[in-house]
């Protein structure tokens, strides 16, 4: 008896074929459009572009070295000139004789390329600190060739950590560098004095030799009293604690102190400023109002001399050029 032949077979097989169907389109998956393709290209050009901008500051900045006296650093690898330095004359610095005379020398062996030492400018605020930094550096500039003249680079206190950056960048240049940082001190659990330190004379590489530290601070050890009271008081042994902070500043070779100025050194400021800038007044009756204004200011400093100055050739109607 023959065996009719079965009528699902088809439908099972059909179905089969409709299971598989779903299965077999996961494992080939579809290639990607030519839109997607070319996105993806876009993209990669992208990013490299971008990392190869990233990279072209320094170089950028390490070609532009000779192209001016002065510069501003900032963390982002830029070297930005200053075309006109605010500075005074040299001349005009009255009552810091002693200090003037021993930054000069320092500062002129070390563009001779000769041993001189990182120096830290600490004491009373207004007495000339940073002026004279910005002055020996105009003075050592002036009778060299452009191929001989010293780099000031001023670096931003919070800047700090970036320094050993800025390191790499000069330190194969032909130039010789003072890079400055003014009013410079540490608060609170600010670490980035290490790197300064590092800077200074810690690291294995060391200051390069065509690099010099000059610094101001209202702080002889850079760092505030509670600062160092808090270390010496928390610290599991406060007398290492505290040194491993006070020495920041002992690694400065150069260490030149600013003190409150007297009433006739005062006075020989304020003269030095008027007599430069054609300031025509009577000596009683500019000694009286200068002694007047310092009084109101409770303070006598070279800044303030220089405030009274600004106050009296407004008053009188002359123009203070060539500062």
């Amino acid at each position: 008896m023959s065996k009719k032949p079965s009528k699902t077979a088809p439908r099972a097989t059909s179905r089969a074929g409709q299971r598989k169907s779903p299965g077999s389109a996961a494992k080939r998956p579809a290639p990607p459009s030519e839109r997607e393709t070319s996105e993806r290209i876009a993209r990669a050009l992208e990013s490299i572009a971008s990392q190869l901008s990233a990279a072209s500051p320094k170089s950028s900045a390490a070609d532009s070295l000779g192209h001016a006296d002065a510069f501003v650093w900032h963390p982002d690898g830029r070297l930005a000139p200053v075309p006109r330095v605010s500075r005074v004359d040299i001349g005009l610095l009255k009552g810091i004789d002693r200090m003037r005379d021993i930054l000069i020398e320092n500062t002129e062996r070390f563009a001779d390329g000769l041993p001189a030492n990182n120096a830290l400018l600490w004491g009373a605020r207004g007495m000339g600190k940073s002026s004279l930094v910005k002055a020996a550096h105009a003075s050592i500039n002036a009778n060299r060739k452009p191929a001989e003249r010293l780099k000031l680079i001023e670096i931003h206190r919070e800047d700090i950590e970036s320094l050993p950056a800025l390191m790499d960048l000069v330190r194969s240049s032909p130039f010789h560098f003072i890079v400055f940082c003014d009013d410079l001190s540490f608060d609170g659990n600010d670490a980035s004095y290490k790197s300064l330190k590092a800077v200074l004379e810690g690291g294995i590489e060391g200051r390069p030799e065509n690099v010099i530290l000059y610094a101001t601070s209202n702080r002889r050890h850079l760092l505030a009293r509670e600062m160092i009271e808090n270390e010496r008081s928390t610290a599991i042994n406060p007398g290492e604690a505290v040194e491993e902070k006070v020495s920041l500043s002992d690694r400065f070779g150069l260490w030149l102190g600013f003190h409150r100025c007297s009433q006739d050194e005062y006075l020989a400021m304020v003269r030095g400023y008027c007599g430069h800038f054609g300031i025509k007044l009577a000596d009683e009756e500019l000694e009286r109002e200068a002694l007047e204004w310092s009084t109101t200011r409770g303070s006598r400093s070279g800044r303030v001399a220089w405030q009274f100055t600004q106050e009296l050739a407004g008053r009188l109607g002359v123009k203070l050029s060539g500062k």
